[in-house]
């Protein structure tokens, strides 16, 4: 049990510590989102099997608003479409999680050459959105929030010319 004030785990680890089909999943995973490690993994499926928690529990509770709600949410944050239902968070994968990352949507935007640059922008503070400069990869972009992402101006990278932006223009 943790103190007051003390943090604590976002995270689930895995039961098992050695399974060589999970092991080599996760190491796939870290290279195609470019995650610092597997902790990362684990706290992108412990965020998915909350989702599926709850909707099971939603499901068993028919025509309650509170489902909506959720329903709505995950629409906001870009995990389920607009036309997927409360059936649809059940069949949700990790990588869904994942791209929702600010550091995903960097690198699917063209902002960085490489998902590890775009970690590297977001790290050292060159990307911004709407008017606040977010320096934290994990962070969970809004549908909306989107098109607001750019480079900060007070960032060398704000230039046309600089060199890690010339080679995405090529």
């Amino acid at each position: 049990m943790a103190l007051p004030g003390e943090n604590t785990k976002f995270y689930e680890t895995p039961n098992h510590p050695y399974q060589g089909e999970r092991i080599a999943e996760e190491g796939d995973l870290i290279g195609r989102y470019g995650l610092k490690n597997k902790e990362e993994v684990w706290r992108a499926q412990s965020e998915l099997r909350n989702y599926r928690r709850e909707a099971r529990r939603l499901l068993g509770r028919v025509g309650e608003e509170s489902s909506d709600e959720f329903i709505e949410s995950l629409q906001r944050i870009g995990v389920l479409d607009a036309n997927e239902a409360l059936d649809d968070v059940l069949s949700l994968d990790v990588t869904d999680v994942l791209e929702r990352r600010l550091q995903t949507v960097v690198y699917r935007t063209g902002l960085a050459n490489t998902i590890s640059q775009a970690r590297q922008f977001v790290s050292h503070g060159h990307i911004k959105i709407g008017d606040r400069r977010v320096t934290t990869p994990s962070y969970t972009v809004e549908v909306s929030e989107e098109n607001d992402i750019s480079f900060d101006e007070t960032s060398p990278l704000a230039d046309e010319l600089h060199p890690e932006r010339a080679s995405a223009q090529e």
